[in-house]
Protein backbone atom coordinates (compact mmCIF):
# COMPACT_ATOMS: atom_id res chain seq x y z
CA UNK A 1 0.00 0.00 0.00
CA UNK A 2 1.37 3.50 -1.43
CA UNK A 3 1.50 6.62 1.27
CA UNK A 4 -0.88 8.88 0.23
CA UNK A 5 0.88 12.23 -1.55
CA UNK A 6 -1.53 14.54 -1.45
CA UNK A 7 -4.87 15.43 0.93
CA UNK A 8 -7.96 15.03 -1.65
CA UNK A 9 -7.99 18.13 -3.58
CA UNK A 10 -11.67 19.62 -4.74
CA UNK A 11 -12.21 19.28 -8.75
CA UNK A 12 -12.56 22.96 -9.98
CA UNK A 13 -16.22 23.08 -10.94
CA UNK A 14 -16.03 25.63 -14.67
CA UNK A 15 -19.72 24.59 -15.33
CA UNK A 16 -21.66 26.74 -12.67
CA UNK A 17 -22.59 29.60 -14.34
CA UNK A 18 -22.56 32.67 -12.23
CA UNK A 19 -20.58 31.46 -9.31
CA UNK A 20 -17.35 33.02 -8.75
CA UNK A 21 -14.56 30.29 -7.72
CA UNK A 22 -11.89 31.27 -5.49
CA UNK A 23 -8.23 32.51 -6.23
CA UNK A 24 -5.68 30.08 -6.63
CA UNK A 25 -3.05 30.40 -4.02
CA UNK A 26 0.33 27.85 -3.79
CA UNK A 27 2.33 28.06 -0.73
CA UNK A 28 6.24 26.07 -0.92
CA UNK A 29 6.53 24.55 2.59
CA UNK A 30 10.47 24.57 3.57
CA UNK A 31 11.84 28.34 3.42
CA UNK A 32 8.39 29.55 3.35
CA UNK A 33 6.35 28.80 5.82
CA UNK A 34 9.37 27.07 8.13
CA UNK A 35 13.15 28.04 8.55
CA UNK A 36 15.09 25.15 6.82
CA UNK A 37 14.60 21.80 5.49
CA UNK A 38 11.99 19.64 7.10
CA UNK A 39 13.24 16.27 5.80
CA UNK A 40 16.10 16.80 6.14
CA UNK A 41 16.13 17.80 9.81
CA UNK A 42 14.24 14.51 9.93
CA UNK A 43 16.86 12.71 8.35
CA UNK A 44 19.79 14.48 10.84
CA UNK A 45 17.24 13.15 13.44
CA UNK A 46 17.42 9.13 12.36
CA UNK A 47 21.73 9.56 12.11
CA UNK A 48 21.54 11.22 15.43
CA UNK A 49 19.89 8.78 17.04
CA UNK A 50 21.28 5.65 15.38
CA UNK A 51 24.95 4.33 15.94
CA UNK A 52 24.87 2.45 12.60
CA UNK A 53 23.61 4.58 10.22
CA UNK A 54 26.23 7.02 10.71
CA UNK A 55 28.52 4.05 9.92
CA UNK A 56 26.81 2.56 7.33
CA UNK A 57 26.83 5.89 5.70
CA UNK A 58 30.57 6.06 5.96
CA UNK A 59 31.48 2.81 4.53
CA UNK A 60 29.41 3.81 1.44
CA UNK A 61 31.70 6.62 1.05
CA UNK A 62 33.57 6.07 -1.86
CA UNK A 63 30.38 5.05 -3.86
CA UNK A 64 28.72 8.64 -2.73
CA UNK A 65 32.18 10.07 -4.21
CA UNK A 66 32.09 8.35 -7.52
CA UNK A 67 28.31 9.63 -7.92
CA UNK A 68 29.10 13.28 -6.96
CA UNK A 69 30.24 14.29 -10.25
CA UNK A 70 27.53 12.81 -12.25
CA UNK A 71 24.22 13.73 -9.62
CA UNK A 72 24.04 15.22 -6.51
CA UNK A 73 20.55 13.47 -6.50
CA UNK A 74 21.79 9.93 -6.54
CA UNK A 75 24.46 10.19 -3.21
CA UNK A 76 21.35 12.12 -1.35
CA UNK A 77 19.06 8.96 -2.24
CA UNK A 78 21.77 6.76 -0.55
CA UNK A 79 21.84 8.59 2.67
CA UNK A 80 17.98 8.98 2.65
CA UNK A 81 17.77 5.07 1.86
CA UNK A 82 20.37 4.34 4.97
CA UNK A 83 17.93 6.51 7.18
CA UNK A 84 14.92 4.63 6.24
CA UNK A 85 16.38 1.44 6.56
CA UNK A 86 13.92 -0.97 8.44
CA UNK A 87 11.00 1.05 8.29
CA UNK A 88 7.86 -0.61 7.27
CA UNK A 89 4.59 2.15 6.22
CA UNK A 90 3.33 2.12 9.45
CA UNK A 91 6.52 2.25 11.61
CA UNK A 92 7.55 5.29 9.30
CA UNK A 93 3.99 7.22 9.82
CA UNK A 94 5.06 6.47 13.89
CA UNK A 95 8.41 7.90 13.20
CA UNK A 96 7.59 10.94 11.11
CA UNK A 97 4.67 11.67 13.35
CA UNK A 98 6.54 11.89 16.24
CA UNK A 99 9.42 14.17 14.73
CA UNK A 100 6.72 16.20 13.42
CA UNK A 101 4.78 16.79 16.50
CA UNK A 102 8.08 17.92 18.08
CA UNK A 103 9.40 19.77 14.92
CA UNK A 104 6.43 21.87 15.57
CA UNK A 105 6.96 22.75 19.17
CA UNK A 106 10.31 23.92 18.46
CA UNK A 107 10.43 27.97 18.91
CA UNK A 108 11.57 30.29 16.03
CA UNK A 109 11.69 27.17 13.67
CA UNK A 110 8.19 28.64 11.80
CA UNK A 111 8.17 31.62 9.38
CA UNK A 112 5.49 33.58 11.26
CA UNK A 113 4.71 36.23 8.49
CA UNK A 114 4.22 33.11 6.20
CA UNK A 115 1.68 31.50 8.78
CA UNK A 116 0.11 34.76 8.99
CA UNK A 117 -0.10 35.26 5.18
CA UNK A 118 -1.76 31.68 4.65
CA UNK A 119 -4.05 32.12 7.35
CA UNK A 120 -4.86 35.31 5.93
CA UNK A 121 -5.88 33.92 2.54
CA UNK A 122 -7.94 31.36 3.85
CA UNK A 123 -9.75 34.11 5.44
CA UNK A 124 -10.22 35.46 2.66
CA UNK A 125 -11.83 32.60 0.66
CA UNK A 126 -8.94 31.83 -1.20
CA UNK A 127 -8.19 27.77 -2.34
CA UNK A 128 -4.43 27.57 -0.53
CA UNK A 129 -2.18 24.28 -1.24
CA UNK A 130 0.57 23.74 0.01
CA UNK A 131 2.72 22.38 -2.76
CA UNK A 132 5.94 20.82 -1.44
CA UNK A 133 8.79 19.04 -2.16
CA UNK A 134 8.72 17.55 1.91
CA UNK A 135 7.43 14.40 2.04
CA UNK A 136 3.75 14.09 2.78
CA UNK A 137 3.49 12.21 6.36
CA UNK A 138 5.83 14.83 7.68
CA UNK A 139 4.02 17.99 6.36
CA UNK A 140 0.74 16.84 6.81
CA UNK A 141 1.18 16.40 10.20
CA UNK A 142 3.37 19.50 10.66
CA UNK A 143 0.85 21.43 9.69
CA UNK A 144 -2.11 19.97 11.55
CA UNK A 145 0.20 20.67 14.70
CA UNK A 146 -0.31 24.20 13.87
CA UNK A 147 -3.71 24.29 13.91
CA UNK A 148 -4.15 23.90 9.91
CA UNK A 149 -5.59 20.65 9.31
CA UNK A 150 -7.74 21.36 6.12
CA UNK A 151 -5.11 22.46 3.68
CA UNK A 152 -4.98 20.13 0.62
CA UNK A 153 -1.29 19.38 0.51
CA UNK A 154 0.87 17.78 -2.51
CA UNK A 155 3.69 16.73 -1.31
CA UNK A 156 6.90 14.24 -2.53
CA UNK A 157 6.17 10.16 -1.79
CA UNK A 158 7.37 7.49 -0.62
CA UNK A 159 6.63 3.78 -1.33
CA UNK A 160 7.41 0.66 0.83
CA UNK A 161 10.25 -1.57 -0.55
CA UNK A 162 12.20 -4.92 1.23
CA UNK A 163 14.95 -3.35 2.81
CA UNK A 164 11.91 -0.25 4.36
CA UNK A 165 10.80 3.29 2.95
CA UNK A 166 12.37 4.86 -0.10
CA UNK A 167 11.33 7.54 -2.68
CA UNK A 168 8.80 7.50 -4.99
CA UNK A 169 8.34 10.88 -6.25
CA UNK A 170 10.08 13.73 -5.03
CA UNK A 171 7.83 16.81 -6.07
CA UNK A 172 10.44 19.61 -6.49
CA UNK A 173 10.99 21.89 -9.79
CA UNK A 174 8.59 21.17 -12.73
CA UNK A 175 6.95 18.02 -11.04
CA UNK A 176 5.16 20.15 -8.89
CA UNK A 177 3.48 22.05 -12.05
CA UNK A 178 2.67 18.67 -13.04
CA UNK A 179 1.27 17.15 -10.16
CA UNK A 180 -0.93 20.55 -10.16
CA UNK A 181 -1.92 19.49 -13.59
CA UNK A 182 -2.86 15.74 -12.44
CA UNK A 183 -5.09 16.92 -9.72
CA UNK A 184 -6.95 19.22 -11.87
CA UNK A 185 -5.22 22.48 -11.34
CA UNK A 186 -3.50 24.26 -14.45
CA UNK A 187 -3.82 28.03 -13.28
CA UNK A 188 -3.22 29.96 -9.92
CA UNK A 189 -2.96 33.79 -9.18
CA UNK A 190 -0.65 33.53 -6.34
CA UNK A 191 2.45 31.57 -5.62
CA UNK A 192 5.14 31.81 -2.71
CA UNK A 193 8.47 30.33 -3.49
CA UNK A 194 11.85 30.78 -2.27
CA UNK A 195 14.46 28.86 -4.57
CA UNK A 196 14.74 28.57 -8.42
CA UNK A 197 12.83 25.07 -7.70
CA UNK A 198 9.91 27.19 -7.26
CA UNK A 199 10.33 28.80 -10.19
CA UNK A 200 8.26 26.91 -12.83
CA UNK A 201 5.59 27.00 -10.45
CA UNK A 202 5.92 31.02 -10.03
CA UNK A 203 5.89 31.03 -13.66
CA UNK A 204 2.67 30.03 -13.95
CA UNK A 205 1.28 32.56 -11.00
CA UNK A 206 -0.29 35.73 -11.97
CA UNK A 207 1.55 37.03 -9.04
CA UNK A 208 5.04 35.74 -8.41
CA UNK A 209 6.00 36.04 -4.90
CA UNK A 210 9.87 35.56 -4.05
CA UNK A 211 10.16 34.99 0.27
CA UNK A 212 13.92 36.33 1.53
CA UNK A 213 15.23 35.76 -1.52
CA UNK A 214 18.67 37.61 -1.75
CA UNK A 215 19.28 40.30 -4.81
CA UNK A 216 20.80 37.62 -6.86
CA UNK A 217 18.42 35.43 -6.26
CA UNK A 218 15.81 37.27 -7.18
CA UNK A 219 17.42 38.18 -10.65
CA UNK A 220 17.89 34.81 -11.18
CA UNK A 221 13.94 34.09 -10.80
CA UNK A 222 13.08 37.45 -12.85
CA UNK A 223 15.59 36.24 -15.52
CA UNK A 224 13.54 32.93 -15.10
CA UNK A 225 10.13 34.40 -15.25
CA UNK A 226 10.52 36.76 -18.29
CA UNK A 227 9.26 39.74 -15.35
CA UNK A 228 9.03 41.17 -12.30
CA UNK A 229 8.39 39.54 -9.17
CA UNK A 230 7.05 40.43 -5.46
CA UNK A 231 10.05 40.06 -2.85
CA UNK A 232 8.92 39.81 1.14
CA UNK A 233 11.06 39.82 3.67
CA UNK A 234 9.21 37.20 6.58
CA UNK A 235 10.43 36.31 9.75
Amino acid sequence: MLLKDAAPVRPVDTAEAGVALPRVVLFDFDGVLIHGDSFYLFMRERYMHSFWRPLLALLSAPLLLVQLPFSRRLPVRVLVRIALLGLGERRYQAVAGVFADTLARRPRQFCRDGLQALRRHQAQGDRVIVVTGCEYTLVSRVLQQLGLANLEILASQLRPGWLGMRLLRHNVGRRKVQLLAQHGITAWQVAYGDSMYDAPMLKVATEAVLVNGTPTLCKKIEKALGRAVTRVEWF
